[in-house]
């Protein structure tokens, strides 16, 4: 049985579809996130879970008991919102105290049990000794794992992560995303968190829900979303990549233009097939290797990103159609490319695998 199941949820504002038919279970313990562009549906998804926004039809379960119309003050949950919202009257440890007085089940802990959890918490999220300052004193980072300090301060039995990095600088945004996924894994709590960056997604997730116009896309593990898309909207949406079609030719070879590649698996002779191919899956050749699914190409445009650079190809075997490939900057040290160059790339056959078609 799942910790926590959706049935057929569907929601609506007016004409505008938030929801529709949602069916989703989440394995106890497990780090799921809701991915998708704004207005997908995510949010109005999670906020429905904690009871903040009520459905129009269908049942949520937590732990085998239905608590479709539970108010929130009465479901087990923690949850951390993108602004942070801590009270600023309030120091730190009045924000974290804040979720243990508010229980009728914790007031019999006294004073010193509540001073004794708000120390354990600033200490589990790394921020000891500042129960004293107020929110107006600490960094956007800070605030946040204060928040998540009083989320966690009840023990609750699901956490939920409203977009609760999107604020923060970029360095910041990937060291406390770093530091939450291990909190999590620690802590064993079950938690769904929405995000809309997918990098973020592929680094936290267990598992990830791409959601597009209030319905499911697409469940997988972060790999299978990059690596198997179910969609065209899946592929497009989690990262970069190159959409290509071209007729079967047998059953392993596809023609693009005047090029023939081979496959990695099974082709329907005579139609025509799409193909998503990533840019770091582009391989760069020494000029004259002729190996299988290779083929000259002219560079139109580079871009050096420091790790790593992106280059658009053209080759008149493909038409107009450009590639973006990604090369490594240790992979290209001694190698420069320039615009205008004549390179030697090929796509290997396991990186050519047909789409599904579209339903």
């Amino acid at each position: 049985m799942a910790h926590l199941e959706i049935r057929n949820l569907s929601k609506h504002f007016g004409a505008f579809v938030a929801l529709e038919q949602v069916n989703l279970a989440v394995e106890r313990g497990e780090f799921l996130v809701l991915l998708g562009p704004s207005g997908c549906g995510k949010t109005t998804l999670l906020r429905a879970i904690a009871g903040l926004e009520r459905q129009d039809a269908g049942q949520i379960f937590h732990g085998g008991e239905e608590i479709s119309a539970r108010s929130p003050a009465l479901r087990d949950y923690g949850i951390v919102f993108q602004s942070y919202a801590l009270f600023p009257n309030l120091t730190v440890a009045g924000n974290v105290a804040y979720g243990l007085k508010s229980r009728k089940a914790d007031r019999g802990v006294g004073r010193e049990g509540v001073r004794r959890r708000v120390v354990e918490m600033l200490a589990l999220v790394g921020l000891p000794g500042i129960e004293h300052k107020y929110p107006a004193q600490l960094s956007g980072g800070q605030q946040q794992r204060v928040a998540l300090a009083r989320a966690l301060a009840t023990s609750p039995d699901l956490l939920l992560l409203d977009e609760p990095l999107s604020a923060l600088d970029a360095i910041e945004r990937v060291r406390l995303r770093a530091e939450i996924r291990h909190l999590q894994t620690r802590l064993g709590v079950t938690t769904i968190m929405v995000t809309h960056d997918q990098e973020e997604a592929l680094a936290m997730a267990d598992r990830i829900v791409v959601m597009k116009s209030g319905r499911i896309q697409q469940v997988g593990g972060p790999q299978d979303i990059y690596r198997a898309p179910a969609n065209d909207f899946v592929a497009d949406f989690i990262g970069r990549g190159n959409l290509i079609e071209g007729p079967a030719v047998g059953e392993r070879h596809v023609r693009f233009g005047k090029l023939m590649l081979r496959c990695a698996e099974p082709l329907s002779p005579g139609r025509a097939h799409r193909f998503y191919v990533r840019p770091e899956d582009i391989c760069l050749y020494d000029t004259l290797d002729q190996r299988e699914n290779s083929f000259y190409a002219y560079v139109q445009k580079h871009e050096f990103l420091g790790a790593y650079s992106l280059v658009t190809l053209r080759t008149h075997d493909l038409a107009e159609q450009p590639l973006v490939a990604q090369f490594s900057s240790n992979y290209l040290a001694g190698r420069p490319i320039a615009a205008g160059a004549t390179v030697r790339v090929g796509i290997p056959p396991e990186h050519l695998r047909p789409l599904p078609e579209p339903a």
